[in-house]
């Protein structure tokens, strides 16, 4: 591996920390491969990346700055277009990125995160209980029973999914973090989720609520109207003459393909992610019986466990993508050229020892620097969701040691993981729960 040859990223992510440190260790940035021929520069050293994420010379508009896709060299047939061809606040750049973000922002404010806490303690509570009542000594996969379930319930419900749409949604998001999907695949999947929000948006406009996608629809149709023609409702397939118009109308916030890919964006984040970290969370606590006792002392909190879940496995592993404006001068004579994709790798970041010292790939709830991480971005593009995110994952695993206070591993080795090296996540967490702490009186 060197700078004049790109190596190849594993679509599998088989392992994508010994493949951070080869990028995070080469340079400033590193010449890589991705599925399906793509070269981009990746970045891993975590003072690099938070200078490149508030550099207004670094876009995710592939519309306005990446050549490939403007020209169609790269078009609907890379199996991982659905990152760069929908159009919201995350793909966004200057002025856009505002824009769509305001209307989103208004929708999920601190206090809506905030007030959903009680709804949080209540589902965990039945998680739990139905987990009380079936406990058979048997190992039960926590990640389906438990951690999958959590998000799942609170996410489609703060957005006021239909439940006929929940199987479609899962099995569609499971296919977004697949990056080792085929064109063909990936073409299914799009037209999936054409459908799919089709459907939720026009049962939303049908049946408003005190939902995110009935405010979302409220403040497109209130500034717009409600003629839904538009640019339609395409999700990454309408690529061509016409894709990346902007809104509809003079000073409109969101068209109505801006509204679909807010939709997506949103719930895809807030589901994924919230499964892969309350996973990691249990799972180092389970492993590392020490740390649990740290907390259960007083020594350290809940949310302590929570940053040093996020530090050590983010829940996101790499973004894609980001193009360079202009020029961009690296360092060590790298320069990222104009128009030219930058991967970053957000786990790179986690583990840089230049941060968080030699013994970057422990898992330390006392750490100084367990907040010192970019899971949840940084910059303009911060996630809206973090503050969710960290609660549900903060109340998970607190009450999940409360009640099972013996929980342990079932078996030793290393746990599979799914294979993309976006998400970054267990593919189960097989636990023996043990007796169930005694109730309170």
């Amino acid at each position: 591996m060197n700078r004049q040859c790109p190596f190849a990223i594993d679509a599998f992510g088989a392992d994508v920390h010994a493949e951070a440190a080869l990028v995070r260790e080469q340079a400033p940035a590193t010449r890589v491969l991705l599925p399906g021929g793509v070269s981009a520069w990746a970045v891993g050293r975590s003072a690099d990346i938070r200078r490149l994420l508030v550099d207004p010379r670094v876009s995710k508009d592939a519309y306005r700055h990446w050549p490939a896709w403007i020209s169609g060299e790269v078009d609907a047939e890379w199996p991982l277009a659905i990152w760069v061809s929908v159009q919201n606040m995350i793909t966004a750049y200057g002025s856009e990125h505002a824009r769509l973000r305001r209307p989103a922002a208004a929708a999920f404010t601190a206090r809506r995160a905030a007030g959903m806490r009680p709804r949080i303690e209540e589902v965990v509570g039945e998680l739990l209980e139905d987990l009380a009542a079936r406990e058979s000594g048997e190992p039960v996969d926590l990640r389906t029973r438990f951690a999958h379930e959590l998000p799942t319930r609170i996410v489609f419900e703060l957005f006021g999914i239909p439940e006929r749409s929940w199987a479609p949604l899962h099995r569609i998001i499971n296919a977004f973090f697949d990056t080792n999907i085929t064109a063909e695949q990936a073409r299914r999947n799009a037209a999936d989720l054409d459908v799919t929000m089709a459907d939720l948006v026009a049962h939303r406009r049908e049946h408003p609520g005190d939902d995110m996608t009935s405010a979302l629809i409220a403040a497109r149709d209130t500034t717009t109207g409600t003629d839904t023609t538009g640019t339609g409702t395409g999700t990454g397939t309408g690529i061509g003459a016409g894709a990346g118009a902007g809104a509809v109308g003079e000073g409109a916030r969101l068209s109505e393909k801006e509204l679909v890919d807010t939709l997506i964006l949103l719930f895809t984040a807030g589901y994924e992610t919230s499964v892969n970290l309350i996973c990691t969370a249990l799972h180092e606590l389970l492993r590392n019986p020490a740390q649990l006792e740290l907390v259960r002392r007083g020594l350290a909190s809940w949310e302590d466990v929570v940053e040093e879940a996020l530090r050590i496995e983010p829940p996101a592993f790499y973004g894609l993508l980001r193009f360079a404006v202009e020029d961009i001068d690296m360092g060590e004579g790298v320069v990222i050229g104009r128009g030219e994709p930058i991967l970053i790798s957000f786990g790179s970041a986690g583990r840089d020892p230049a941060v968080h010292g030699a013994d970057a790939e422990r898992f330390d709830v006392l750490r100084a620097t367990r907040g010192q991480h970019l899971s949840f971005g940084f910059g303009t593009h911060h996630c809206l969701g973090a503050t969710l995110a960290r609660m549900e994952c903060a109340v998970a695993v607190r009450r999940f040691f409360e009640t099972f206070p013996a929980a342990a591993l079932a078996g030793a080795g290393e746990l599979p993981r799914v294979q993309s090296f976006i998400s970054n996540g267990l593919r189960e967490l097989p636990v023996v729960l043990g007796p169930r702490a005694p109730l309170a009186d």
